[in-house]
């Protein structure tokens, strides 16, 4: 009988969860006396998270998705009714390396929900059941597919596309959020631009800059820097579509710290092309991208 139960916990822990999530409920704009509300709503969500099976793929313990959800809640409209702001962010391991590389750093700032203490939380991808739990879904599967793409071109199509079907479902909801016209930069433009073939350029970058250049950085520098360059010189193709793109915006914002970094042992010459590069596609962080023509530390 112990050989029995032994088999199946191994075969349990084979096909573990896909994340490794830190899910936190700040709730400290909010007065009220009683905040074991707010204990309990991140004890569900956390389990919601980290015991849901995302997807069909078997993934390995050392392979799950280190990522986190902050809810920030800024007011309490009535016992069970609450707006709040909603930062994401995921990282991604560096092969070789102990560094990890964010993927998403987002905050969405249209998160209003109800939630009863003790409800349980449910969600089906073909039905809008909650706000709460349907916004969750969302950026799981724009997690998964920002991290699936990272490793294989296009690897994250299959969660896009729940992502849309998300989307979908709440077009009838009274909650912000999910609809063409409230904003250009939203989860229904997240996930339709990820989608769109006018920025296809958008995964093959997401590929090329970690499998091909992140990945190698260790072992091959000069060989993944140029690699990083050809990625990042691709959304060029996005930018010149659409200068705007929520896309650059949301690559910008989880990169533009690394990118630095990368280039900070670049050959003057590379130096020279990625400023050139970055300045034009993505402008407002043109004063951090002239820090690397003025490193002293490059050959």
């Amino acid at each position: 009988m112990r050989l029995i139960i032994l088999f199946l916990l191994l075969n349990f822990n084979s096909y573990s969860q896909e994340l490794i999530c830190n899910v936190m409920v700040n709730s400290n704009q909010v007065q009220t006396s009683d905040r074991q509300i707010f204990t309990s709503l991140q004890k569900s969500l956390y389990e919601f998270v980290n015991n849901t099976k995302w997807t069909d793929t078997k993934i390995e313990n050392e392979e799950r998705i280190e990522c986190s959800i902050m809810i920030n809640i800024s007011k309490m409209i009535s016992n069970d009714v609450f707006e709040a702001t909603l930062q994401i962010q995921s990282k991604r391991p560096i092969y070789g390396t102990s560094y990890q590389s964010t993927l998403l750093n987002y905050q969405d700032q249209n998160f209003k929900f109800n939630y009863q203490e003790f409800e349980p939380l449910e969600f089906t991808v073909n039905t809008h059941l909650s706000n709460l739990t349907s916004t969750i879904a969302f950026y799981i599967n724009i997690i998964l597919a920002l991290d699936f793409s990272s490793f294989s071109e296009d690897g994250g199509m299959e969660y896009i596309g729940k992502a849309q079907k998300i989307v979908n479902n709440a077009q009838n909801a009274p909650e912000k959020g999910w609809k063409a016209f409230e904003s250009d930069r939203n989860r229904y433009w997240l996930a339709y631009d990820l989608a769109d073939p006018r920025y296809s350029a958008f995964q093959s970058c997401i590929y090329a800059y970690h499998r091909l250049g992140l990945d190698k950085l260790a072992e091959e520098p000069d060989d993944a820097r140029f690699e990083i360059t050809e990625a990042l010189e691709s959304l060029r193709d996005i930018y010149r579509e659409n200068p705007s793109s929520f896309l650059l915006k949301l690559f910008f914002d989880a990169k533009s710290d690394e990118i630095v970094k990368i280039y900070s042992e670049a050959f003057p010459n590379e130096k020279a092309r990625i400023v050139k590069t970055l300045v034009e596609i993505d402008p407002t962080n043109s004063s951090k991208y002239q820090k690397i023509t003025e490193s002293n530390q490059g050959r």
